[in-house]
């Protein structure tokens, strides 16, 4: 792969923006700030945020045994994907491809950026076809998107199936991993290095309880990442957010709270096990399941009615009558389970009234 022949022309050529926070990260001594047009007033959030995030980014660093420089964040996983568009993928000319049933925002971004998604529906045991996605390439295929865990699935792609694409696409292959800390399968992140075409987008929103703060997390090789800072807002992750990331992450209540989150997933998928109503229960590597029912417009209104809200996932290839529940707490959890019981001998009249 020639990174620079998949870079668009107008990026090649861009000066990216910099702030004069840049230009003396090396200096130690305190500094009177007169560069930024701030007010001068201290309140804690006067200042700009760190533009690259180095404080963050270095305890992320040492947790995944990665460089910092092939770390790039972004404000929530949506903004580093958007970032690839833009910088990999020209207008009205160049290609994705999809795997469907997937996250629904990278048809969104193609839309957005005025980009081809071609889609290549997954098989039916939700792995990729990947004999029909290397016919679906082409000279101007710039990016394969595979989540993995996918979302909204569960499961985990092969490893066989991942490296023959990589192996076998002269384009970029991103891997979104937002699910990966709940899954036995280890991150793509151990091959970073020796595959040049990688990108691998992992969040703090889900694992790391930290939705709110809304930070995505992008590794790739450090040309890549190089390409994707030109065109980086410079103050995309606000103080706020970067100084609570730093706060939770030094924390390290992450792996106790995965491990009961797994726990409650196995034990709800025991009593969807158990409920007439439930078809097939898939495998989940995330902190949600996908259950196929009866009837799926009708047990998400039931659901609805007792007051928990699903997600109704019927329009998505090969999930007619699925229903996504997300893994809540044990409390949320045994509430479910109760309710289950009711449920396997409701009358839809009961609903629809």
């Amino acid at each position: 792969m020639n990174l620079e022949n998949l870079i668009r022309e107008n990026v090649k050529k861009l000066s990216p923006y910099s702030s004069a926070r840049d230009e003396f990260e090396h200096f130690t001594k305190p500094m009177i700030y007169l560069d930024a047009n701030e007010n001068p007033f201290s309140n804690r959030v006067n200042r700009y945020p760190d533009p690259q995030q180095k404080e963050l980014k270095s305890i992320i660093a040492d947790k995944n045994k990665v460089s910092k420089d092939t770390i790039l964040l972004g404000n929530g996983s949506d903004e580093v994907l958007d970032l690839i568009f833009r910088a990999f993928c020209e207008p009205n000319r160049d290609n994705i491809i999809t795997l469907p049933p997937t996250y629904g925002m990278y048809g969104v971004l193609a839309n957005i950026n005025a980009v081809e998604n071609r889609e290549v529906v997954l098989n039916k045991e939700f792995q990729p076809n990947v004999e029909a996605i290397l016919n679906a390439v082409d000279n101007n295929t710039k990016i394969i998107f595979l989540c993995s865990p996918n979302n909204p699935t569960g499961n985990s792609f092969s490893n066989e199936a991942i490296l023959k694409l990589m192996n076998n696409f002269n384009g970029l292959i991103v891997i979104d991993e937002a699910y990966i800390d709940f899954s036995k399968e280890e991150s793509w992140l151990s091959v970073l290095n020796d595959c040049p075409n990688l990108i691998i987008t992992q969040t703090l929103s889900k694992a790391y309880a930290m939705a709110g703060l809304r930070i995505g997390v992008l590794y790739a090789s450090r040309e890549i990442i190089s390409v994707l800072n030109k065109i980086k807002p410079p103050y995309n992750i606000n103080v706020l957010s970067q100084e609570t990331a730093i706060k939770k992450l030094l924390q390290r209540t992450m792996p106790s709270q995965v491990k009961k989150i797994v726990i409650e997933r196995n034990k709800l998928t025991k009593a969807f096990s158990k409920s007439e109503f439930v078809q097939e229960i898939y495998p989940s590597d995330a902190n949600f399941i996908l259950i196929k029912v009866d009837d799926a417009d009708f047990r998400y209104q039931q659901f609805l009615e007792n007051g928990i809200v699903v997600r109704n996932r019927s329009n998505q290839p090969l999930c007619k009558n699925c229903l996504r529940i997300s893994i809540g707490t044990k409390e949320e959890n045994e509430q479910i389970i109760q309710l289950l019981k009711t449920f396997n001998n409701a009358e839809k009249s009961n609903i629809y009234r």
